[in-house]
C-alpha cells in the first residue's frame, strides 16, 4: 500500500512539473515586464529573429498581442511603452523613446523584429537603412534622387542597391 502511494505521488508530482513546464513561454515569462537589459536566451524552441525571413511587425499599426507574439521576451508593460509613442517617423525615435526603458543592446535586439514605416520622401537614412541590403550610402543616394513622384519611382531607384528578395521585403516596409 505505502508503493503504491509513493508511486502515485511521483506521477502527480511529474504531472505537475511537466504542465508548469509546458506553460512557460518567452512571452510569458515572470521577467518580461521587468525593466531588465539582457537579450533574450535563445534555444532550439526560440523562433529565429523576424529579419531572418524579413517579416517584421509594423511599430505603428501593430497590436498588443501582434508584438507579443512577434517580439521574444517582450512584456506587456514594454508593448504600452511601444504602442504610447506612436505614430513612429523614424527608427531614431523608436530608439531614443525606448532608449528611456532598456539599454542600446536590448533596443537593437528589438529592431529585429519591429520596422517604423517608411515615407519615401521624407524618412532620413537611419530609417531608409532598416531595408536589407541597404547601406548609409546607398540610403544618401535614395535621399538625393527625391522627390519620387511615386513608390514605383522609389522602388526602381532602391532597386540598384538590393537583391530582388530584398527589395520585396522593402514594399512590406513602405508607408502606404
Amino acid at each position: 500500500m505505502k508503493g503504491k502511494r509513493i508511486y502515485l505521488l511521483v506521477v502527480l508530482f511529474s504531472s505537475i512539473a511537466l504542465v508548469a513546464c509546458g506553460a512557460t513561454t518567452p512571452a510569458a515569462s515572470s521577467n518580461t515586464d521587468s525593466n531588465s537589459s539582457t537579450s533574450p536566451t535563445s534555444n532550439a524552441d526560440t523562433p529565429a529573429p523576424a529579419s531572418a525571413n524579413g517579416t517584421k511587425v509594423n511599430l505603428n499599426s501593430a497590436e498588443a498581442d501582434q508584438l507579443l507574439a512577434a517580439v521574444p521576451g517582450l512584456g506587456n508593460r514594454m508593448v504600452r511603452e511601444f504602442q504610447e509613442y506612436r505614430p513612429y517617423v523614424s527608427i531614431q525615435q523608436f530608439r531614443k523613446q525606448i532608449g528611456k526603458y532598456v539599454d542600446e543592446t536590448q533596443v537593437a535586439e528589438y529592431e529585429k523584429y519591429v520596422y517604423v514605416p517608411i515615407r519615401i520622401n521624407d524618412a532620413d537614412a537611419t530609417t531608409l537603412e532598416q531595408i536589407p541590403g541597404l547601406d548609409a550610402p546607398e540610403a544618401d543616394a535614395l535621399i538625393a534622387g527625391r522627390p519620387y513622384a511615386s513608390v514605383d519611382d522609389f522602388l526602381s531607384k532602391l532597386s540598384q542597391f538590393v537583391s530582388a528578395d530584398e527589395l520585396a521585403i522593402a514594399k512590406t516596409y513602405l508607408e502606404q
